[in-house]
């Protein structure tokens, strides 16, 4: 366990999922959730991958989905929505269909700032620790692959990424161990009630971080601290929408609050092996042609 692993005041009896019933993953085309899908059906098991865009319908504002991808289901991963207001009734409806195990994606640090930048994952939180189900949840750190899926990809590409986080080490967590750490949480027991902090295996600054894509995939890089006001200047120049913007930058500022330094445990708790190092992310992703 990790030193911040918790336990509810009231907690279901385990129940683990029957084989033969579908794990429903929420999210199934994103970072996280595509990787769940992958692991679980390598495992033969029945997964039931459920997005806007996924081969199950799930849209978390149109409520008429929500049946059919929850009809049979043992067990479900939960990537709330950006609005957590259906979270609490999904949650209900999940329960009365039969579904006893949920895994929940949470961030690490969500202890210190609440729900005021990422409301929905306190939310998730929140209702399935007092929903009368088996529940766990994940608190990883900042991804590995935010640098080549997500928002600091294409400003790497352009061989300049400028954050407002200073030198603050980060022990970043490659998705691929987030991944296999849910795979396990879905289907194996001993882990009711129980909330794991993830992250990689040392910590390393961004600025570190980029030198060592740098050096994997052979392109100028560089990293530049600045001001908030100037990171979200330079975001919205992107086009990204002001709201958005200010929000990334908060949680950028919180990062460099030194609050998710330490590298916490959890993955070698549920896995029985060390995570995936920062170097090896980077190997296999210059590999891959990521900053190529």
């Amino acid at each position: 366990m990790t030193d911040n692993a918790q336990h509810p005041t009231t907690t279901a009896a385990a129940h683990t999922p029957a084989p033969g019933r579908p794990i429903l993953v929420l999210g199934a085309t994103g970072k996280t959730g595509r990787r769940v899908v992958a692991k679980l059906r390598a495992a033969g098991r029945t997964v039931r991958a459920a997005s806007r865009t996924a081969e199950t319908p799930f849209d978390w504002t149109d409520r008429a989905t929500w049946a059919p991808a929850l009809a049979g289901v043992g067990a479900l991963y939960l990537v709330g929505p950006p609005d957590p207001e259906p979270i609490a009734d999904f949650v209900a409806q999940a329960k009365a269909a039969g579904v006893r195990r949920f895994v929940v994606l949470s961030g690490r640090g969500i202890e210190v700032y609440g729900d005021s930048f990422e409301p929905s994952m306190a939310e998730a939180e929140r209702v399935v620790r007092e929903a009368g189900v088996d529940w766990t949840v994940i608190r990883p750190n900042n991804f590995s692959q935010n640098f080549d899926e997500d928002v600091f990809h294409a400003p790497l590409l352009e061989g300049r990424l400028a954050l407002p986080v200073g030198d603050v080490p980060e022990p970043f967590i490659d998705v691929e161990d987030i991944a296999e750490v849910v795979a396990a949480l879905l289907t194996e027991d001993g882990h009711t009630g129980r909330t794991y902090e993830l992250s990689g295996p040392r910590s390393l600054s961004f600025a570190e971080a980029v030198a060592e894509m740098a050096e994997a995939s052979g392109r100028p890089m560089r990293f530049e601290d600045v001001t908030e006001e100037a990171y979200v200047a330079e975001l919205i120049g992107r086009g990204l929408p002001e709201e958005a913007a200010t929000s990334l930058a908060e949680v950028l500022a919180f990062l460099a609050g030194g609050h998710n330094s330490a590298p916490v445990s959890g993955v070698r708790d549920v896995l029985g092996r060390e995570p995936r190092d920062f170097t090896e992310y980077a190997k296999r992703a210059a590999a891959a042609g990521a900053w190529g």
